[in-house]
């Protein structure tokens, strides 16, 4: 087919009549230049990417692993917790599906630097932990995966305090393996 379109276009040139063998040399060194391509892209984008993905590294693998409330506290550097009511946490008192539970959480707390998402009776209790530069509205909303009935408990980190606020969701169908 695509000789027969070259044939077309170059009826009368002898140059650009494609023959088998010469479809073929085409075809390799169009393939040779999108292999290049993909390459020269693929480096581009490791260059680009280098600097979040170095942030990833630095997770705090200590806390996530934790596998009590008290470890993940310790491990997010939350030791003297301030009960406040700054802190909304907008969740369904009844889960359905524990698989999926949405929460909105808005801190009204001035320099709010992170907000820490627990759930108490998961097998690891810190689910989120959220960092937020100067001038950044301290909201997130996301789907929590909850084993059972369980207070969700956020902690937010400002001007070097830790101010903590709770409320319990009631999960009717398990979702960690529950």
């Amino acid at each position: 087919m695509i000789g027969r379109k070259l044939q077309a276009i170059g009826a009368g040139s002898a140059e650009l009549r494609a023959t088998p063998s010469r479809r073929r040399s085409l075809l390799q060194a169009g393939l040779g230049l999108t292999v290049a391509r993909a390459a020269g892209l693929a480096g581009s984008l490791a260059g680009l990417l280098g600097a979040p993905l170095a942030a990833f590294a630095a997770w705090n693998k200590e806390a996530f692993r934790a596998k009590s409330v008290a470890d993940a506290l310790k491990g997010i550097g939350a030791a003297a917790l301030s009960p406040t009511k700054d802190l909304a946490i907008d969740a369904p008192e009844i889960a359905e599906n524990g698989a999926v539970v949405p929460i909105e959480i808005t801190s009204t707390i001035a320099s709010t630097r992170s907000l820490s998402v627990l759930a108490e009776k998961n097998p690891f209790p810190l689910v989120a932990k959220f960092d937020f530069t100067d001038g950044a509205l301290p909201y997130v909303k996301l789907n929590l995966k909850l084993s059972e009935t369980a207070d969700v408990r956020v902690i937010a980190e400002a001007d070097g305090r830790n101010y903590t606020a709770a409320q319990n969701v009631k999960v009717t169908i398990g979702g960690c393996g529950g």
